[in-house]
């Protein structure tokens, strides 16, 4: 699943006609699904009125064709659920719930979080767990804690970087509860170790690529997986170069396909770490 950049003018508002070109760049692509309002699509710097013509842009121009899941989370439960609802009422799917950041809760605060987000919307959620941007790393127990007293909660988007956390989330995990890497240079052991699949951003520019390495590695050919995950390896990595998403809208800028436009606090790459992710998209002949 392609975690979608979000596209603005050069002014700064939203372009909802370079996000239906995304859209349809995304699906032709063969992706499994399309997650709206992420981190990689900047959905801080949006308000509630932007965040909902962005989701129903999204869901309007996929029509059916694959699911599309929302982000909601927040570091405020209240501000969760309304972002959640505003989500549901423009026809989502599911929800990605960030653990949340800033605050630090306890697990018991995490559980709660979830529960009350559960109780207020009756859409499945995917948690979301990355202590790298919350300051907050969600157990493996915790996370199967979660699951079982709540069971809208399907899956887990895994973004901790460790390889040893979620080896013990999938070998303890209920039937059913969805693993997912949050990170494309970690799909390919992830899903080879047990996990379900990748919410990617580097499928942003490459999702026929990146749907290959993932279909390959799932259904048993590492080989091929192996070789595609080498191949687009350097392009995955230099898509953190900067914070995320400035390296990725850069390319996808290149490519024709948005405006190289970013809400602060984010501005764009320094000239020589853009000149560097430039030219690994120029040597994959990904950009114009």
């Amino acid at each position: 699943m392609t975690a979608l950049v979000t596209p603005f003018t050069n002014d700064g508002g939203f372009d909802p006609d370079a996000m239906k070109q995304l859209v349809e760049f995304q699906v032709n692509g063969g992706v499994d699904g399309l997650v709206v309002c992420g981190s990689t699509g900047e959905a801080a710097t949006l308000d509630d009125t932007e965040y909902s013509e962005v989701i129903s842009c999204v869901v309007d121009t996929v029509k059916g064709r694959v699911p599309v899941i929302a982000g909601t989370g927040s570091n405020s439960t209240a501000r969760t659920i309304t972002l959640s609802r505003i989500a549901e009422k423009s026809g989502v799917d599911c929800l990605l719930i960030v653990t949340p950041f800033y605050n630090k809760p306890s697990d018991r605060g995490i559980i709660a979080h979830y529960r009350a987000v559960a109780e207020a919307v009756p859409l499945p959620i995917i948690a979301y767990n990355v202590p790298g941007r919350t300051a907050r790393n969600m157990s493996p127990s915790l996370t199967i804690d979660i699951a079982q007293q709540l069971p809208s909660v399907v899956g887990v988007k895994e973004a901790s970087g460790d390889i040893a956390q979620v080896m013990e989330l999938v070998a303890h995990r209920a039937d059913g509860f969805m693993v997912l890497s949050g990170d494309d240079a970690l799909a390919l052991p992830m899903i080879a170790a047990g996990a379900d699949g990748l919410i990617s951003v580097a499928s942003n520019e490459i999702p026929v690529e990146m749907k290959a390495m993932v279909d390959s590695v799932a259904n048993g050919d590492v080989e091929k997986a192996r070789s595609l995950h080498y191949q687009w390896l350097d392009l995955m990595q230099a898509n953190f170069s900067d914070s995320n998403p400035v390296p990725v809208k850069t390319v996808l800028a290149a490519m024709g396909l948005i405006q190289e436009s970013f809400r602060l606090p984010l501005v764009p790459m320094e000239d020589t770490a853009r000149k560097t992710i430039l030219d690994i998209a120029k040597r994959y002949e990904i950009s114009i």
